[in-house]
């Protein structure tokens, strides 16, 4: 009986100790803490070509509102709205049936204006 514990005993130490050495890299510095970066990370829109059809996916991680704009060649407004409160925005601007022209759609958040160009033959 004393065997068992005392052999139990020696394995639990040494799992600790190897599960403490375990968590420091060469340095000697913990790798099981989780760095919180300061730089302030930004996200932009995703945007996605197929065919005559713009996809565009935005993140918006601070909520606020963006504004969505597409304008055609002479930057005559052809759509607009305004979103505010959602975390992840998808939009598909649909140009199958669209006049042949260069329209340009203009995403704007509280991180910054983002473009877009599309061509309709």
């Amino acid at each position: 009986m004393k065997a068992i514990v005392r052999t139990t005993t020696v394995l639990a130490f040494m799992f600790v100790a190897a599960t403490g050495l375990a968590n420091e890299n060469r340095n000697g510095t913990k790798v099981s803490e989780v760095e919180r970066l300061t730089k302030k990370e930004t996200t932009r829109p995703v945007f996605k070509k197929k065919g005559d059809v713009l996809y565009m996916n935005l993140l918006n991680l601070d909520l606020e509102k963006v504004k969505i704009r597409v304008y055609d060649s002479n930057y005559r407004l052809v759509f607009g709205e305004v979103i505010k409160g959602e975390l992840v925005i998808q939009k598909a601007f649909n140009f199958e049936k669209a006049y042949e022209d260069n329209y340009t759609v203009v995403i704007k958040d509280s991180e910054g204006t983002y473009k877009e160009n599309l061509e309709v033959k």
